[in-house]
């Protein structure tokens, strides 16, 4: 059965790592996929590896400039948007005792605004029956140390699908909030200076976890895709953990 067929649906941060698992199982299940990011090599890579019926627009978030040319795009080209899966963001860990301005502006920006935003723009695309996937974390609700200004921004995304759900319910569309825990993509990578440094946060992650590993990119898309699709017809303003027991117990 293709749960998404014919279907259109947009996903940012889908040129790697989790939004590049959803793009694939998305167009697996039927769907024509915008993927977005900022780094146009990287695109490329993924529409290659999705192999068809995917279509990138380079852009960031967090200029409101770029969405509208995005959605510009997806207008033109297909009239509508009917998943929109709002996955882009970054993980930069500071203690409050290392952090400053520009750090705290970036993560807002991109994790935050730049949320909001590509929600609020792509409403006039939707009809009744869409569905938005918001990307958060299991760390909106679990302190970690040096994931302050992080975690804080996936706390208000999980605000906003609560608000939303009310706000499009006359609409017919419905808000829900995904929350991984640590899955092991090359963002892991980026959080320490070498590859034993990433292997300890991997391991370090991993004994918190009751399920004993970290995980998988595909396992967070087969949750987008439930949340995306008509099997979750009756399911509206839920945050969905996907994170092996951390948040949970």
């Amino acid at each position: 059965m293709s749960y998404l067929k014919n279907k259109v649906a947009v996903i940012t941060g889908g040129s790697s790592g989790i939004g590049l698992a959803i793009a694939q199982r998305y167009v697996a299940e039927g769907a024509f996929v915008y993927i977005t990011g900022r780094r146009q090599a990287e695109l490329d890579k993924a529409v290659a590896l999705i192999g068809s019926n995917a279509n990138a627009v380079q852009g960031d978030v967090s200029k409101l400039e770029d969405l509208d040319r995005l959605y510009a795009q997806v207008k033109k080209e297909k009239g509508r948007v009917d998943v929109l899966v709002a996955n882009s963001g970054i993980v930069d860990p500071k203690t409050i005792d290392d952090s400053d301005e520009a750090h705290y502006d970036k993560t807002f920006d991109i994790n935050t605004k730049g949320l909001y935003f590509t929600v609020q723009k792509a409403l006039p695309l939707m009809g009744r029956g869409g569905s938005i996937v918001l990307v958060a974390s299991v760390a909106s609700t679990k302190a970690i140390p040096g994931y302050g200004t992080y975690s804080a921004t996936k706390a208000a995304i999980r605000s906003f699908s609560r608000t939303w759900t009310l706000e499009l319910k006359e609409r017919g569309i419905r808000v829900n909030t995904l929350s991984p825990g640590p899955i092991d993509t090359p963002i892991m990578d980026s959080q320490a200076t070498t590859k034993e440094g990433a292997d300890q946060i991997r391991a370090s992650f991993a004994a918190v976890i009751p399920l004993g590993r970290m995980g998988r990119s595909e396992e967070v898309a087969a949750a987008a895709l439930f949340l995306g699709s008509e099997e979750s017809s009756f399911i509206a303003g839920i945050d969905l953990a996907v994170d092996g027991g951390m948040a949970q117990v």
